[in-house]
Formats: structure tokens, C-alpha cells, sequence
């Protein structure tokens, strides 16, 4: 009996052999699975950087911006000191739940560039491209000591102008994409109620005659 008790069959042994692993893994995919849960707390920690920054995610628009830099700078303060206010201003309105916006950041980013005495164009470098039309009214400004005002306001207007020619231009797009469905809606319509009834007619009294 003692005997048969001291045998070992293959199966038992390698059922030993693969709880033995198993219990060997076990602190090691716990820790594992721990440290994935710490890090992905850790990355929705993180605040996000929104593509444009505004509400929602919406952006500010530019017209806007060429206006609170011409705010700044009438107030008295310079080109670097007036993109830094901007900047903050449009992190402030993309709001804590977008967190800190493109713009903003570019602005800010220009503003520490001239103040480290980085040329015009290279403070502007990584400037997203919407920002162009504040990185050219404001050339001249930092460059000649020119009055930006006019500048700023043409810049805007450029581009109200701009956007209403867009809005022009789409709304007649629209009105000749509606010609094609309306006609194939009413074309049948009319073949049926007004030439069909006039055709059998005809054919009626020819037939007749």
C-alpha cells in the first residue's frame, strides 16, 4: 500500500508542475495589472491640450485675438507683454475642462522667444498657421516701431471678408446641389399630371376621329 502511495503517475507530476507556475505567476500579473491601473489614473490626470481652445473645444477666433492684442498694446503695453495677455486670455476662455489651448500656447511661446531675443520670424516658427494674420499686422510694430493699430483692424476686416466671401460661395453651392433633387422630385410629377392627361387626350380624339 505504501508502495503504491510512493508512485507518481506523469499526469500527477505535471499537474504539480503547472500549479507550481502558476502560483509563481500570480504575484507578478498582479503587480502587473496594479501598476496599469496607477498609470492610467495618472494619464486621466493629466490635463489635455486643446487643438484651438474655446468652450467645448471650439476655437477663438482670430479677428478676436488681433483685437485683444490692439486692447493690450493700447493699453501701454509692448508686443511680447501684449501676446502673453493674449495668450492667457485664450487659455482662460477654453476653460479648465479643455485645459491649456494651442493658441494660447503659441502666443505665450512668441512672447518668451522675442523676450530671449529671437528674431521675428523664428519667434514665430512654430506658430500654428491660423496665427498668421497676428504674427503680419504685428511685424512692423516689432520690427520699425510702427503703429500696429491700422494694421490689426485691416487684418480683421480681411478676414470677416474673407468669411463672408465663404459663406456666399457655399450658399450657391448649396442652391445648385438642390436644383438636381428638386427637379427629380418635381419632373415626375409634372409628366403625369399635366402632360399625361393632355397626351391620352389626343389620343383619344385621334383614335376616335
Amino acid at each position: 500500500m505504501s508502495a503504491a502511495l510512493g508512485v507518481v503517475t506523469p499526469a500527477a507530476a505535471a499537474w504539480v508542475v503547472g500549479a507550481a507556475a502558476l502560483l509563481g505567476v500570480l504575484p507578478w500579473w498582479s503587480a502587473r495589472a496594479v501598476a496599469g491601473r496607477r498609470a492610467s489614473l495618472l494619464a486621466s490626470d493629466r490635463r489635455p491640450v486643446a487643438p484651438t481652445g474655446g468652450p467645448g473645444g471650439d476655437p477663438v477666433d482670430v479677428p478676436v485675438m488681433l483685437e485683444l492684442v490692439g486692447a493690450a498694446l493700447r493699453a501701454g503695453a509692448g508686443v511680447p507683454r501684449a501676446l502673453e495677455a493674449t495668450g492667457a486670455a485664450v487659455d482662460s476662455a477654453a476653460g479648465s475642462a479643455v485645459g491649456v489651448s494651442a493658441d494660447g500656447a503659441a502666443l505665450r511661446a512668441a512672447a518668451d522667444a522675442l523676450r530671449l531675443g529671437a528674431d521675428w520670424d523664428g519667434a514665430w516658427r512654430r506658430a500654428p498657421d491660423r496665427l498668421g494674420p497676428v504674427h503680419r499686422s504685428l511685424r512692423g510694430a516689432w520690427t520699425d516701431g510702427a503703429s500696429p493699430s491700422g494694421a490689426l483692424r485691416a487684418a480683421g476686416e480681411e478676414l470677416l471678408r474673407a468669411r463672408r466671401s465663404a459663406a456666399s460661395t457655399a450658399a450657391a453651392r448649396l442652391a445648385v446641389r438642390l436644383v438636381l433633387p428638386l427637379g427629380a422630385c418635381f419632373l415626375p410629377a409634372f409628366v403625369l399630371v399635366g402632360l399625361v392627361p393632355v397626351l391620352l387626350a389626343l389620343g383619344i380624339d385621334l383614335l376616335s376621329g
